[in-house]
């Protein structure tokens, strides 16, 4: 049985992707760039925001205009209400529920870890997380599973301990690079090749399919 959880934030724990299509879009027209759709930003995700900028801007992508684009719309995010930034249905549930059991539970994201706290702290109160590792320009960002190692060390779990729970082909490279297992949800930013690949133990419909390797 696992005995220690690692989340990723966007499309596992929380739906996110809306507010950050407002506020990207609203940056883009800002400085004149085309905007994008739902599923172009799908697309794009999973890398940290200056390679998320970068495939957004597409041909524009020059080191200049992803500066732009990224500190407007940093300046637009954090003023945003975020109210489209919700918990997916069940999440809560199954943390308190591994809380209960004893589980380690932790999160790591390509996204800053001062927004994965705004959000921890106001819809999961009471879930004591070990470490939330966010986003660091001064260390790799997943998939390298610099991360994953750092909390190995230091909480002293064995990798046949530790299980990783995403949604996308980024988190399955996060895992395997790591050396550990990994389940990979329907309900986030996935597509059909990451539902294919053979490497996630299993492909999880609900979120209280998780419970079943604590």
């Amino acid at each position: 049985m696992k005995k220690f959880a690692i989340f990723d934030f966007d499309g596992t724990l929380f739906d996110s992707i809306h507010d950050v299509m407002i506020c990207l879009n609203e940056a883009l027209s800002r400085h004149g760039f085309p905007t994008l759709t739902h599923d172009e930003y799908v697309k794009r995700l999973g890398g940290n925001i200056d390679e998320i900028v970068s495939l957004v801007l597409k041909d524009n992508n020059t080191a200049e205009n992803i500066e732009r684009v990224k500190r407007t719309y940093g300046e637009i995010y954090d003023a945003s209400p975020k109210d489209r930034t919700l918990p997916f249905e069940g999440m809560r549930d199954v943390l308190v529920e591994l809380q209960n059991k004893g589980t380690l539970l932790a999160i790591h994201s390509n996204r800053g870890t001062d927004s994965i706290k705004y959000f921890t702290e106001k819809y999961f109160q009471g879930i004591d997380f070990v470490a939330i590792e966010g986003h660091d320009p001064d260390y790799p960002s997943k998939p390298n599973p610099y991360a994953v190692k750092m909390m190995e060390k230091k909480f002293k779990v064995a990798q046949e301990e530790q299980i990783y729970i995403g949604d996308s082909s980024t988190d399955i490279k996060t895992a395997q690079n790591a050396e550990i297992d990994c389940l990979i949800v329907r309900w986030g930013y996935g597509f059909k090749e990451d539902y294919e690949n053979g490497y996630p133990l299993e492909i999880i419909e609900n979120p209280s399919q998780i419970l079943k390797y604590f």
